[in-house]
């Protein structure tokens, strides 16, 4: 681990710059549990300069967009890991997002969903159901792709 890397942060952080960072945050603890960790307001009290919320494990850095300094509004995707994705895609929906693509069990062992927030973020919410071998996900890869060019046809 780096000797400057913040104690509870991973050595890559991802930051979203929303217009609404207020807003964001509030959707964010319902949609995903997030817990607020720490917000650095603006003078004006209206605008967040920086804060920290973490979803499981993981720090998310939040501000509202300040284009004079270089903190333009961005569009990110993030995936979020958890033990009950038909749960996570639930509480998210309920909450106010957009559903994508509903709970799918994928060919490499994952079960994944996907929202997308007001701000234009895109969300995949996943479970780990089984861990395969390299062979294992070829294969199946292969049988998905040759699926997916049957129904094209």
């Amino acid at each position: 681990m780096p000797k400057g890397l913040p104690k509870g942060l991973h050595t890559v952080t991802p930051s979203l710059t929303i217009d609404g960072a207020v807003d964001a945050i509030a959707f964010y603890k319902k949609a995903f549990g997030a817990e607020e960790v720490s917000r650095a307001a603006d003078p004006s009290g209206k605008k967040i300069w920086h804060a920290a919320i973490r979803i499981g494990d993981s720090t998310v850095f939040l501000n509202d967009p300040f284009p004079e300094q270089g903190a333009n509004p961005n569009v990110s995707k993030l995936w979020i890991y958890t033990d009950d994705v038909d749960a996570a895609f639930k509480r998210a929906v309920d909450a106010g997002g957009q559903a994508g693509m509903t709970p799918t069990d994928m060919f490499w062992g994952d079960r994944v969903a996907m929202i997308s927030d007001k701000w234009g973020n895109g969300w995949t919410l996943a479970t780990r159901k089984e861990d395969l071998t390299p062979e294992q996900m070829k294969n199946r890869q292969d049988e998905a792709v040759k699926a997916w060019q049957e129904g094209k046809k």
